[in-house]
């Protein structure tokens, strides 16, 4: 029986809504569950099959609790334009990743970010990828973005059917070649 597992962190919506379309991709595993990091303490990744981890592109990379409250900042003085998830506040992925260690699973990293150059923009899921490998995961696929306006801060249009497709994609590499069973 194989699960799966996306975690993710997510200041406006737009993280949770590719997290929960990859995780329809994942849809040929037996089970995945949608985990917001901040209630991903409570799991063990050692338990999936897979485990996929994204989170919002804040200043080139992952968030910090620094561009975390400027993101509350900025929802604030937004007249209510842009509306914080309930638990954006909290830790993120940053956070979680750095307390994992010996993983001998498999993984995949995402990220949102403005649509632009990636030298731009940065990319979040260079960093959460990197964290991943040094955690002990075995990575399936290269990190992926999926992209949002700028000035909006919303979801470009076709993105959640990409990322959906992308979770088939991971889902196929995942399944295709199951995990070594680990040596006694």
């Amino acid at each position: 029986m194989m699960h799966a597992i996306v975690v993710y962190e997510s200041m406006y919506g737009n993280t949770r809504h590719v997290a929960e379309a990859v995780a329809r991709g994942l849809g040929a595993f037996d089970d995945v569950k949608v985990v917001p990091v901040s209630a991903a303490a409570a799991v063990d990744p050692g338990d999936y099959g897979l485990v996929v981890v994204g989170g919002p592109t804040h200043v080139h990379g992952m968030s910090r609790e620094s561009t975390r409250h400027g993101a509350e900042a900025a929802a604030e003085s937004s007249a209510g334009h842009l509306v914080m998830e309930s638990d954006a506040a909290s830790e993120g992925v940053r956070e979680w990743l750095q307390r994992l260690s010996g993983m001998p699973g498999r993984a995949a990293a995402f990220d949102t970010r403005f649509d632009g150059v990636p030298l731009l923009t940065g990319r979040a899921s260079k960093g959460i990828d990197r964290h991943l490998r040094r955690a002990g995961f075995t990575m399936i696929a290269p990190p992926e973005s999926f992209l949002v306006t700028g000035k909006d801060t919303i979801l470009l249009p076709g993105e959640e059917n990409r990322a959906q497709t992308w979770g088939e994609n991971l889902a196929a590499r995942a399944l295709i070649a199951p995990p070594e069973a680990p040596e006694p």
